[in-house]
């Protein structure tokens, strides 16, 4: 036997059609490839090259978006230790577990299906969230982002995605287009993949909320959010068979302090119905006080404060239809409420 014959592409040769043909070194090794072989077949002008540390291409021509995509991934996962070779099925490779690394930023946005988003063979590079203990640069196409705590991905087409609210805030913190800013955050909202308050609440927490850009995009959210939020609550009251409230109203003690302004308000039975859309901001405490002291002050005068999310109706529109019927069929086992002006808001 002449041990100097190539090991490939023998051990490799179901791969040669297969729908991904990226792998690790260590997974060439577990296929009995030696560190020797993969450099000779990665030298300039060889059948297989190496886009990234420790990735090899196994064919010379451009990457396709989706193995640049596996690529990143294999870069910045953690490696699994079973020494157990992988079995190929028939005709194709079982999709890589990756551990501790998500495809997030621009391209996590396109995979989850923004229009306003970039197509990802016009990126350079790619943003992939690791844990913020990892030891890995940036390097090539795979750009790294650090996090103190992963979210659960989502799996987009086989690809491990970060969920689009953390996302967004990555691409957002590289983005210096306020038009582009602005059309990415609208569509988060617009499209029903995540809710206003959940965009802002990763915003701050990234600490982006400072820079003008992103808050001028942020007001127009947080409108846009209430806008879908408002129709929702129409949209619960009219298919559930809820009587008519009167809507968004301000209440009054007659020639007293104003209570208030409200979403919506049944005054024969004294249930009142606020939407939460507060987007959460480090200067937000004196407007959580604001709102808690009103309720208090409502709920005092013997009127019932229901309080909705914007989650909670796109959800769980049922269960709140059924809280609010609860509510107004209560009413006649209550106390009278104080009598208050009700003024168009």
């Amino acid at each position: 036997m002449n041990h100097n014959t190539p090991l490939s592409p023998r051990p490799l040769h179901h791969l040669a059609d297969s729908r991904r043909r990226v792998m690790t070194t260590a997974q060439l090794r577990r296929h009995g490839v030696p560190n020797t072989e993969i450099g000779d077949q990665c030298r300039p002008g060889g059948p297989w090259q190496q886009p990234l540390p420790g990735v090899v291409l196994l064919h010379p021509g451009p990457p396709t978006s989706e193995e640049r995509l596996h690529a990143v991934l294999m870069y910045a996962a953690r490696e699994r230790t079973t020494g157990v070779p992988e079995q190929p099925g028939a005709g194709d490779t079982p999709p890589p577990a990756y551990t501790e690394a998500m495809i997030t930023g621009l391209a996590a946005l396109t995979l989850h299906g923004f229009t306003s988003a970039p197509p990802l063979p016009s990126l350079d590079t790619f943003d992939v969230l690791v844990p913020r203990l990892r030891r890995l640069r940036s390097t090539g196409c795979a750009r790294i982002v650090r996090t103190a705590t992963l979210p659960d991905p989502q799996q987009v087409t086989g690809v491990p995605v970060a969920p689009v609210e953390r996302a967004l805030a990555d691409a957002v913190a590289r983005l210096q287009d306020a038009g582009l800013v602005r059309r990415l955050l609208t569509e988060a909202v617009r499209g029903g993949h995540c809710e206003a308050v959940a965009v802002v609440r990763e915003l701050n927490e990234a600490r982006l909320l400072n820079r003008p850009h992103v808050v001028n995009a942020v007001d127009s959210l947080v409108a846009e959010g209430r806008a879908i939020a408002e129709d929702r609550l129409y949209q619960m009251v009219c298919e559930h068979g809820l009587p008519d409230p009167v809507w968004n109203v301000d209440l009054r003690l007659p020639g007293g302090p104003h209570l208030g302004g409200l979403d919506a308000y049944w005054p024969d039975q004294a249930v009142a119905l606020e939407l939460d859309t507060r987007a959460p901001r480090q200067e937000d405490d004196a407007m959580w006080s604001e709102y808690a002291r009103k309720r208090e002050h409502l709920e005092r005068l013997g009127i019932t404060v229901v309080h909705v999310t914007p989650r909670k109706l796109r959800n769980a529109m049922e269960q709140q239809a059924a809280v609010i019927r609860t509510a107004l069929m209560a009413a006649a086992d209550r106390e009278p409420a104080a009598y208050v002006v009700v003024l168009p808001r």
